[in-house]
């Protein structure tokens, strides 16, 4: 969660929302992202969907089915049908967003999911972030 924890502060640096997301297989890290969507003017580019397709590119198939997914905020929707899509063994995240029983709520295939990882440094890096960006210091 550290490493994801580290691309969320890449993510802020660049003026974009601070989440960041690692793919793991094994002991090893196959995907990497952080938020891009006003970086890149591209309404897909979370970081959990930029390191789930970084991940599915390093093992040359859509399913990640011995992989975990470590993300510093819980996913939205459509970033929860992408790792439900991508069979997506484990999710751990850092900040809520919402109650936990709400996670995966509608889709047939549900990955263990276990919250609160880092809340702390997650939660303010967002807090930080939107702080400034509303000029409330």
């Amino acid at each position: 969660m550290s490493e994801a924890l580290k691309l969320a502060k890449k993510a802020y640096a660049i003026g974009e929302i601070p989440v960041g997301a690692v793919v793991v297989h094994g002991d090893t890290v196959i995907g990497r992202g952080f938020n891009r969507r006003e970086t890149d003017r591209n309404p897909l580019a979370h970081a959990e969907m930029l390191a789930i397709k970084q991940a599915a590119e390093y093992l040359d198939a859509w399913r990640l089915l011995d992989c975990d997914l470590y993300v510093t905020l819980q996913p939205c929707i459509m970033c929860q049908g992408a790792v439900c899509n991508a069979r997506i063994r484990r999710l751990f995240f850092g900040a809520y967003a919402r109650p936990h029983e709400e996670l995966f709520r509608g889709f047939s295939y549900k990955p263990e999911s276990i919250g609160g990882i880092l809340e702390q440094e997650s939660s303010e890096l967002l807090k930080y972030f939107f702080r400034e960006l509303r000029g409330c210091y």
